[in-house]
């Protein structure tokens, strides 16, 4: 995979090319570098992430485990809750929720094609199953939409449901952050997205998505549990008014806000999909 502290310049796809599908992303011009992708499978940096000097903000650290399903958290819950349960998923998708998870951040999408896609995190009191809805966000997705089967490169995002652990950003943590955080200047984005637009920003606030991941690591990270070939480096990051590579994007002050609410005490995670999911 290529680095965040390179600079590449590539082909870039049109909203219309990407209906279209198929059409070829590479060819080098000359000698110059590729510039970096709008975000997902391609932004590890190019420092070892665990060599690097981290700021963890208040809360404990996650255990170094590896994420053990792709479409399932640890200790999932046998059943859906008998209480008011969040609307809109599929008994299926209420089912991996973890038992102890009291915020659930659920990512939406119009269709399995779309790169639109709205975002409520829905939280719970103690010993209540009674989910309670906060406000919605719109965010983008991948380019090319979801899919159950996320491969390197494909411009879908990963259906699923994952725990949300770990946390960084070039930027410091915004006070109240509770998720552990590392601030490194490793989070550049450069050169432009698919449709073309500026990443300048992105990776000022991430959330690591446990997909493909090692939790307890920063986002950084590149160790991949199930092999390269299934992508990895799917984040929630800054919005950068175009589709992503395979992450979820929201405008910065959303980020901020959910820095400052996801509680690891609380087991967050996120399910994310397509309507209906």
């Amino acid at each position: 995979m290529a680095r965040h502290a390179q600079s590449r310049a590539r082909t870039r796809l049109s909203r219309r090319s990407k209906a279209v599908g198929g059409l070829a992303l590479s060819t080098l011009v000359g000698t110059a570098l590729w510039a970096w992708p709008a975000s997902g499978d391609d932004h590890n940096s190019a420092t070892d992430a665990k060599s690097t000097t981290s700021s963890t903000a208040s809360g404990p650290d996650t255990p170094r485990v590896p994420v053990s399903a792709a479409k399932s958290a640890p200790n999932a819950a046998p059943n859906p809750p008998a209480g008011r349960p969040i609307p809109g998923l599929s008994d299926a998708a209420r089912k991996r929720i973890p038992a102890d998870s009291r915020q659930v951040l659920v990512v939406t999408g119009k269709n399995m094609d779309s790169f639109e896609s709205r975002v409520v995190l829905y939280t719970r009191e103690k010993d209540s199953d009674d989910w309670e809805p906060g406000p919605t966000w719109s965010a983008h997705n991948a380019a090319h939409g979801w899919t159950d089967d996320h491969r390197y490169g494909d411009l879908r995002s990963p259906i699923g449901v994952y725990p949300l652990t770990d946390a960084g950003g070039l930027l410091a943590p915004p006070e109240g952050t509770k998720l552990p955080y590392d601030r490194n200047g490793s989070f550049v984005a450069d050169g432009t997205g698919v449709d073309g637009e500026p990443l300048a920003g992105a990776f000022d606030y991430v959330i690591a998505i446990n997909y493909n991941r090692e939790q307890g690591t920063s986002p950084l990270d590149q160790q991949r549990p199930w092999g390269a070939a299934k992508g990895g480096g799917v984040w929630l990051h800054v919005d950068h008014d175009g589709p992503t590579q395979g992450c979820i994007s929201l405008k910065p002050k959303v980020m901020r806000e959910l820095l400052r609410t996801l509680d690891p005490d609380l087991h967050p995670v996120i399910v994310m999909g397509p309507a209906d999911y």
